[in-house]
């Protein structure tokens, strides 16, 4: 008897199947690896671009408004060419340079207002001096803050040397002797009162 060997049945059938399964797999990976479009860094992009705009970047920061329109516009050509990647990248460069440009927008627009109000404050300052001239030169007005002659306080006389106590010899304070109460021994009553 003879015997012709061969492999068994089962081995059979799965000898074709992994050549198409590997290429399956490959495709599935492929397609797994692939960039998924930018969409969001795109919308926070453009969002941060027209803030930029309100915020009169164009005014006052137009270098890096510029900024970030060309790369918001290579941006937008990536996307075209399907270059999700560099699309990306760009778009949060974008999105960067439109955030730096709308924060110096908002400072220099501070500045300019702050830089008005201090031109106010400082008319205002030489309008008040000049009221205040012109009262002092009208006469029988007076400047503003002063008090007409009859109701300003007269200067109280300063006190004779004989009623000054002379200095303490001994380091220290001096007391004050207290007033002698009417009736209190060693000092005489008012006149007219019976002791």
């Amino acid at each position: 008897m003879v015997h012709i060997f061969s492999p068994p049945d089962r081995h059979a059938r799965f000898i074709g199947w992994p050549v198409p399964g590997l290429i399956l797999l490959v495709a599935l990976l492929a397609g797994c690896a692939s960039v998924p479009p930018p969409d969001s860094a795109m919308n926070a992009a453009q969002g941060q671009l027209q803030a930029a705009r309100d915020a009169q970047a164009a005014d006052y920061a137009p270098v890096d408004l510029g900024f970030a329109q060309d790369k918001f516009q290579q941006a937008q050509a990536a996307m075209a060419q399907r270059d999700y990647e560099d699309a990306g990248k760009l778009a949060e460069e974008a999105r960067a340079d439109a955030e730096l440009a709308r924060a110096k927008a908002r400072l220099a627009s501070a500045r300019a207002q702050m830089q008005s109000k201090l031109a106010e404050n400082n008319a205002l300052r030489a309008e008040g001096s000049h009221i205040g001239t012109d009262a002092a030169t009208v006469p029988g007005t007076a400047p503003a803050g002063t008090l007409p002659p009859t109701d300003q306080p007269q200067d109280m006389p300063a006190p004779s040397a004989s009623m000054l106590a002379p200095p303490p010899t001994e380091g220290g304070f001096q007391t004050v002797p207290e007033p002698a109460q009417p009736g209190s021994a060693g000092t005489p009553p008012p006149e007219g009162e019976q002791p």
